[in-house]
């Protein structure tokens, strides 16, 4: 059994391989970095862009995971649209190359995409088959990306498209800055309140790819947990969990002037994210964290 996740080296990845390295034999992670076996998994140094010996790890994979793609996290100049963008086709298209130049190729490939896929909603929810693709900046980001993805045919190996949501975790991701913000008592609602915020424990998101590729699930699945819910009451069960008695709520107009100072964009936490799981539940999956206070509490011992 072998394992291949591009791009593994971040949060992400390492949750995926904490949950697999016992799965597989083989793991192979494919790096900007130095090529290098830690801990018995093999790092190969990559570009995203072109052959030089990487796609050789793809041969007789079972599975091949891409999580590449430059960090939304950062203010959206005319240069880090591009690379953004950019960086996701980019290893998008190398791999579907590198699949189909294989002898034995990879079983399953599941691809990273993005929940933000949908368009901003305060009243509907938005499942793979009634969700509405919406039209802005992320959006037609996260279109390109299924598209170069789903484009090329690829006969031997099946096809999954990761809609994700904000992975909440103990050691990376969103929950990190939000759980510093509620403890220095900023963690009041950003902007309205209003909006939704759709997310998943990250043990749960571990377990939800497991049982795509054990159940052979292709096209686009949600990776969210059951109940989106309002940013103001998100925050607001954040401080009981981190034990503050209050927090200071963020205007839009304050939260423009912080994401300037901290290069974000205001759309990570203002964009109500409606999004829910169909395809995960109507194929039987059993989420370990479906409950907000449950996750804070776990993530917080």
């Amino acid at each position: 059994m072998k394992l291949v996740i591009a791009a593994g080296t971040g949060f992400l990845g390492q949750v995926l391989i904490n949950h697999f390295k016992n799965k597989f034999e083989e793991i192979v992670i494919l790096t900007r970095g130095k090529s290098q076996t830690i801990d018995g998994i093999k790092y190969v140094n990559w570009n995203a862009k072109t052959f030089s010996g990487w796609e050789n790890e793809l041969e007789n994979a079972n599975v091949l995971i891409n999580l590449a793609g430059k960090s939304v996290d950062c203010r959206y100049t005319q240069e880090n649209k591009k690379q953004i963008l950019l960086s996701r086709i980019e290893s998008t298209k190398v791999l579907n190359k590198a699949v189909l130049n294989c002898k034995n190729p990879p079983k399953h490939w599941l691809n990273s995409s993005t929940s933000t896929i949908y368009r901003f909603s305060l009243d509907k929810q938005m499942d793979e088959v009634h969700g509405e693709i919406g039209n802005d900046f992320s959006i037609n980001v996260a279109l390109s990306w299924e598209k170069a993805f789903f484009k090329t045919e690829t006969p031997n190996t099946l096809k999954t498209a990761l809609r994700t949501s904000i992975v909440l975790g103990k050691d990376g991701g969103a929950f990190i800055p939000l759980k510093t913000l509620a403890k220095i008592g900023f963690g009041g609602k950003q902007g309205k309140g209003n909006q939704f915020i759709s997310w998943i424990h990250e043990e749960d998101f571990a377990h939800a790819v497991d049982f795509i590729i054990q159940k052979e699930i292709t096209g686009v699945i949600n990776i969210v947990s059951p109940e989106p819910i309002h940013n103001d009451d998100f925050m607001k069960k954040l401080r009981k969990a981190v034990g503050f008695p209050f927090g200071i709520p963020m205007s839009t107009f304050f939260l423009e002037i912080g994401s300037f100072f901290i290069r974000t964009e205001t759309e990570l936490v203002l964009k109500s994210r409606n999004v829910i799981p169909k395809r995960l539940l109507e194929n039987g999956f059993e989420f370990k964290f479906g409950d907000i206070d449950d996750t804070f509490k776990n993530l917080l011992h």
